[in-house]
């Protein structure tokens, strides 16, 4: 039985926060495969990403690309949320990640803030059945799970240009595509 993560994001821009996750969730030995998932159509977040979910998907790719070959190989960006219509549900991409890796334990990889909201997720009681969650504390919220001496990054600020905290190629791209001009 392996132990597979599901780390979903709107990741519009990934940055060094979710890197530092991400590399945690391996060196804890907490998962032994990890998917990325770019969020769809997020429902709880207040705007619609202002990157598309291809660009989004490829800033993962670009990013995931950065880390220890060690790691990286046991990371894959899966559009899944991206490519499905309408809303994103997490119900749905984790009975989805079930059919596919039948018998391995699925964890749902979640910060504090996300947490904090999760019984406002769509069917989140079968949902809590189906996964156990691995919550990252982060700065600002309630300790609720896994201190990894999480970043304080925001997107927001990445978006807005008051922050560098990408990696050189996932900036390179931002500044090639325009991605946050008009922020």
């Amino acid at each position: 039985m392996s132990r597979v993560g599901i780390y979903g994001g709107t990741f519009d821009p990934i940055h060094l926060g979710h890197l530092h996750v991400i590399a945690q969730l391996f060196e804890k030995n907490l998962v032994d495969e990890l998917l990325v998932i770019p969020a769809g159509e997020p429902l709880l977040r207040e705007h619609a990403p202002h990157a598309s979910g291809a660009q989004r998907r490829r800033m993962c790719e670009l990013a995931i690309a950065t880390l220890a070959p060690e790691i990286g190989k046991k990371i894959s960006i899966n559009p899944i949320e991206i490519l499905r219509e309408g809303p994103s549900y997490a119900i749905d991409t984790v009975e989805a990640v079930a059919r596919s890796h039948p018998g391995d334990q699925i964890f749902l990889i979640m910060g504090a803030d996300a947490f904090a909201k999760l019984d406002q997720w769509h069917r989140s009681d079968d949902l809590k059945k189906m996964i156990s969650i691995i919550c990252i504390d982060r700065p600002g919220y309630p300790s609720h799970g896994i201190d990894i001496a999480a970043l304080e990054v925001a997107a927001t600020t990445i978006r807005q240009g008051l922050s560098a905290e990408v990696t050189e190629n996932v900036a390179a791209f931002i500044r090639e595509n325009a991605l946050y001009d008009n922020q």
